[in-house]
């Protein structure tokens, strides 16, 4: 009977803990990219923008520290930000997102600025940013590519 205990105890602490790390749980704390979009620039425009939101549903926040795409140059997070009456952007180094928090990347406010395409690009195309994170990983995002007379 006392092994019979002892087994019933061990098989509850391996279900507690492999509930504890199962894919679903890890799952449900993964951050998401949706509702990214892209506005297509004029032909031969070198510089193109992205939105959307980032949605941090973890218990810890997350920093992102990079971005990148296979179909541009170069993806950078930028502010627009009024100073001095003047709309001025800079690159942003790193974005942390809060527990449950949300990044709204939007017109004259934290965007993506995706430069030199590496190849031309149609209104709903769709296109792959990945987001670096702090202590490793990334968080990858689909962008819709859309006119600017369609917003």
């Amino acid at each position: 009977m006392l092994l019979h205990r002892i087994f019933a105890t061990f098989a509850f602490a391996v279900a507690c803990t492999m509930v504890a790390v199962s894919p679903a749980s890890a799952r449900e704390c993964q951050p998401q990219v949706r509702d990214g979009w892209v506005r297509l620039g004029p032909a031969g425009m070198p510089m193109m923008a992205g939105f959307g939101r980032i949605e941090n549903s973890c218990a810890k926040p997350m920093t992102i520290t990079g971005a990148s795409s296979p179909a541009f140059e170069s993806a950078q997070l930028h502010e627009t930000r009024l100073v001095d009456g003047v709309n001025r952007m800079r690159h942003l180094p790193e974005l942390r997102i809060a527990p449950d928090g949300v990044a709204v990347l939007k017109p004259g406010g934290m965007h993506l600025m995706l430069m030199q395409p590496h190849a031309p690009l149609k209104a709903g195309s769709r296109v792959v940013v990945s987001f670096q994170l702090a202590g490793g990983g990334e968080l990858l995002g689909e962008f819709e590519v859309r006119r600017p007379d369609a917003l």
